[in-house]
């Protein structure tokens, strides 16, 4: 179902999630409306997503519904400040080719049909807020002084030259004829060779250069930037000319426990869970799985761990040693520890356990067998005996 899960069959499940994190970054807050399908749609289950902008939710329509609710920036509340329905645009207030008919403004969407997907900060918030927005004047006030800074170059560039003569009436070569104030342009080609008559002078204008302050004033300004966004400067802008393993490290451990954060408390919490939820219901209904029992408890069903995709290593070789010596200490599960790399753990052991049957059969045998080390450390098939395996021990040591 998930390649089918795309109203607009432009990507799949996990590209939709793609798509809603960049919304929520850029614009805020992203809508998904889920639409219920027939059985002559061919789909596995009769259920897919469409997503709807920030701007297809009108933030001035702020009024009483005729049922008596209270409309607040596009979305209904009842008496007690539940969300029962949402106001949308039919089209996008953008998009210029759409030449409909005339049709009411908005379009009223029960809410258990819309999942708003949006980070909170404060209490009581109802619309998102962009991430960006801590640093949009400031991005703004940059681009601005860049475009300056560019615009002084290219002038810089063009550098000109004031001749003076003694006698203005005898032209230069390359002098062209004199405007309405008596002064004259001479331009200037390469390989050419000017004769200046006595008394003669030539002088070069020296534009202002900014110096070594344009790159320490750019640096500082993007390291704000970055630290208001809540990401590592080298992410940001690419450089990691003043970084090494520790920073980079530090960095990253910091960052990855917000995007923790995003995971579970928005991503997983306000999409995937109600998703699956509502994936399950659908799929029960339409006979596209038997569920015995599932009408008298549906949550029983529900219960679903979700898995982000892992990291990658810093330095694979430490971070794997780590993790091996923590299991081994009783720190962390081997569960763990194979959740930490976007993959299941019974999943794993199914494959380790195919593996190992599949090499057995065919008389494979490798220096890491999968069926060898099922866990932090091999257990040994026999346990040594002191008595005949330390004197064997200690006559190999001496024939060595």
């Amino acid at each position: 179902w998930t390649d089918e899960a795309d109203a607009d069959g432009l990507t799949d499940f996990y590209g939709l999630q793609a798509m809603v994190a960049r919304e929520m970054f850029v614009a805020g807050e992203c809508f998904v409306r889920l639409r219920p399908r027939r059985d002559e749609d061919g789909l596995m289950v009769p259920l897919q997503l469409q997503l709807l902008q920030s701007e297809m939710l009108p933030f001035e329509k702020t009024e009483t519904a005729p049922n008596g609710n209270r409309i607040r920036c596009g979305i209904e509340f009842d008496g007690i400040g539940r969300r029962v329905a949402y106001h949308f645009r039919r089209r996008h207030p953008g998009d210029s080719t759409d030449q409909r008919v005339a049709v009411p403004d908005t379009v009223r969407v029960p809410a258990g049909d819309v999942l708003h997907i949006y980070r909170p900060i404060d209490a009581g918030q109802i619309r998102g807020l962009p991430h960006v927005a801590p640093a949009m004047v400031r991005l703004f006030l940059l681009d601005q002084y860049d475009d300056a800074e560019l615009d002084r170059k290219k002038t810089a560039a063009m550098f000109a030259g004031f001749i003076t003569k003694t006698a203005p009436e005898e032209p230069m070569m390359g002098e062209g004829a004199a405007d309405t104030e008596g002064a004259a342009i001479a331009s200037l080609e390469p390989g050419t060779m000017q004769v200046l008559l006595p008394g003669e002078d030539v002088k070069f204008s020296s534009p202002a250069d900014v110096g070594g302050g344009y790159e320490a004033f750019q640096y500082r300004t993007l390291l704000a930037v970055s630290a208001s966004l809540g990401l590592p400067y080298h992410l940001v802008t690419g450089d990691v000319r003043q970084a090494n393993y520790s920073s980079l490290r530090a960095e990253l451990v910091e960052f990855r426990r917000r995007i923790g954060q995003l995971q579970h408390g928005v991503i997983v919490h306000q999409f995937c869970r109600p998703i699956w939820a509502r994936w399950m219901e659908t799929a029960a209904l339409s006979g596209a799985l038997d569920l015995p029992g599932f009408g008298a408890e549906p949550g029983r069903f529900r219960a679903a761990q979700w898995i982000p995709p892992r990291w990658d290593w810093v330095d694979p070789l430490k971070d794997i040693q780590a993790q091996v010596l923590a299991m081994e200490a009783g720190i962390t599960s081997r569960r763990k520890v194979v959740e930490a790399t976007g993959y299941d753990v019974e999943e794993v052991d199914r494959e380790n356990a195919a593996d190992a049957k599949r090499s057995a059969d065919l008389g494979l045998r490798y220096r890491t067998s999968p069926g060898e080390t099922q866990g932090a450390r091999a257990t040994p098939t026999r346990l040594p005996d002191p008595e005949t395996d330390g004197s064997d021990a200690s006559a190999q040591s001496e024939q060595e």
